[in-house]
């Protein structure tokens, strides 16, 4: 940083900056504070004074991308969406130079990214219109990362795709978007496999679980519920305790809310006291982590359970 001065080098001063940004994101997605990420976002700022579009529009347009990482990550942990807001923005700058024609693979990876971003907003709004906008993305996206040319990106793709399905169908009466949630999770998992990507592997089945959990919910059939509770136990076989707390816990309530609905379809017999045992473990765990949110879903899983119990005392 001392040879290179803004004053003598300002491009590779600014290069500079957008390494050290780079460096700074990386450790602030591994730490739990915004400290890290919020000193990365300043560092692409300053970089984007000398790296103007004008310049050098590619690396404009790489350090607008990079920006709006660290602008999502930010807006993850946080409640508000002006972070959100502001990653959106960022990639649709880079998209502008970050052209299919000049750049396919990049304007393919910044796709992804804004997808990322609408879907997370998607999620925390009430209406559709981010969630519509974040599945356009990942299907334009899906026409250059292809599966024969980046078949992990490919996959990623897949799996976010299937995500902004989901989420869609959780709003809608139908189940054509969460069939296609299914479809594009299925898809993922053909080049996701356990003995390449083990723990993104295990994640696509725990999605894949839920989206089938919520068909079997929806019609009333058991041999969705029975596919869910198969990718759910799938996903526990790298999702442990010992590696994934949290993971493991989240897919436990998941697998022990599939059971339970099947022993009410009466398509299998399952000991619900059991399921109690291993709800409440699943609980003990997050509450330990702090996670109260998904405590409140543990309690919901709890009080399904109780209830069908109670159901079958009768």
């Amino acid at each position: 940083m001392e040879e290179r001065t803004r004053e003598n080098a300002p491009l590779s001063w600014a290069a500079t900056q957008n390494n050290l940004a780079n460096a700074l994101q990386g450790l602030g997605k591994r730490e739990g504070g915004a400290a890290r990420l919020e000193e990365a976002v300043a560092a692409y700022r300053l970089a984007l004074e000398e790296r103007t579009r004008e310049r050098d529009p590619l690396d404009w347009a790489s350090t607008q991308n990079n920006l709006g990482n660290a602008l999502q990550a930010l807006g993850e942990r946080e409640n508000g969406p002006v972070r959100l807001e502001e990653a959106v923005a960022a990639y649709s700058l880079a998209l502008e130079e970050r052209t299919r024609e000049r750049v396919p693979l990049d304007w393919a990876m910044t796709l992804n990214n804004l997808g990322n971003a609408l879907g997370i907003l998607g999620e925390r709004e009430s209406g559709t219109a981010r969630l519509e906008m974040a599945v356009i993305a990942y299907r334009l996206a899906l026409e250059e990362w292809t599966r024969k040319r980046v078949p992990l990106d490919w996959a990623m793709i897949q799996h976010n795709l299937g995500n902004a399905l989901q989420a869609l169908g959780e709003r809608e009466s139908g189940t054509a978007r969460l069939n296609d949630a299914v479809a594009a999770y299925r898809l993922a998992l053909g080049e996701r496999t356990r003995d390449r990507v083990p723990f993104k592997w295990a994640m696509t089945q725990n999605s894949l679980g839920n989206a089938l959990l919520k068909l079997g919910l929806r019609n009333r059939g058991s041999a969705w519920l029975e596919e869910a509770a198969a990718a759910y136990r799938l996903a526990l076989a790298e999702r442990t305790l010992e590696q994934a707390p949290l993971d493991w816990a989240v897919t436990t309530l998941s697998f022990c809310l599939a059971l339970a609905f099947l022993t009410e379809c009466r398509s299998q017999s399952v000991d619900l006291s059991a399921l109690t045992v291993q709800a409440k473990s699943a609980r003990a765990v997050l509450i330990k982590g702090g996670h109260d949110v998904l405590a409140s879903y543990a309690n919901h899983v709890i009080a399904e359970i109780d209830r069908i119990i109670a159901a079958q005392s009768h």
